[in-house]
């Protein structure tokens, strides 16, 4: 039977001037897995989590999400399709509370008017009571509910890493693109990310990951593409990877290859 793929990039390119930053990238995420991507500083890995939201418009080449291509559509276009991320630089509404942050995610799906809300409304209260459940129960999901009530700004870092996953899932994605969620997380938080990216995934919703957390990345992947200058260089199972010599090479030089 043939493998079921939920994104789908075909000569995937972008330039910057004179910088290529993704070289004609053939990617296939399958459904229901954690899709890792890896490379060096300056691989464009993050230039391909902003080309898969809608932040850059390609070049050249296609974005097919669930048999839609997608590339250049608007970031909200994007989401209302089934695919959310989260940032590599942390983006909370601090004076809101917790659960405010989450809600914020929601609120394209709630059907509520302008009108609704500036009058108050029955329905926007009915609304609004359930964007306020689903953001609870998005918030159990990472552990956070207990601090549901409290300004973001008095959570911990991990935490805060945390709160953008629940507002990701809030959307309900069937895709959901995370940008170094293990960024400035102790082990012990990084293991208990790994439990929670395998919940997510057991859950239906495909993964797809940039992380350099290499711990992380082979203990939770199903499958791993790495980059190097914006191309492809290798791809497979993490077992595999890891012992690719290109692999090796890109991280560590050439030397590292006869250490």
């Amino acid at each position: 039977m043939a493998e079921s793929y939920l994104l789908e990039t075909r000569e995937l390119t972008m330039r910057f001037g004179g910088l290529l930053a993704v070289d004609a990238l053939d990617l296939r995420v399958a459904a229901g897995t954690i899709h890792a991507v890896i490379g060096p500083n300056g691989a464009g890995k993050s230039t391909l989590i902003n080309l898969l939201s809608g932040i850059y418009r390609p070049t050249r080449g296609a974005i097919v999400l669930d048999g839609r291509d997608v590339a250049g559509r608007r970031p909200y276009e994007i989401t209302r399709l089934g695919l959310s991320r989260t940032f590599q630089n942390i983006r909370l509404f601090h004076a809101l509370s917790v659960v405010e942050n989450v809600m914020v995610a929601e609120h394209f799906r709630a059907g509520i008017t302008f009108l609704d809300a500036l009058l108050g409304t029955p329905r926007a209260r009915r609304g609004e009571a359930r964007l306020r459940e689903r953001a609870r129960a998005a918030l159990q999901f990472v552990g956070l509910a207990e601090r549901a009530d409290l300004p973001a700004a008095h959570l911990a870092y991990g935490q805060q890493r945390l709160l953008e996953i629940a507002r990701a899932l809030a959307t309900e994605p069937r895709l959901l693109l995370l940008d170094e969620p293990a960024a400035g997380m102790n082990r012990r938080e990084a293991a208990d990310l790994m439990e929670r990216l395998r919940a997510i995934r057991d859950q239906g919703i495909t993964v797809l990951l940039v992380e350099h957390n290499m711990r992380l990345v082979m203990g939770v992947s199903d499958q791993v593409t790495v980059l190097d200058f914006g191309r492809k260089i290798a791809e497979g199972p993490p077992s595999a990877v890891q012992r690719d010599p290109r692999v090796v090479e890109a991280y560590l030089g050439q030397e590292a290859r006869h250490a």
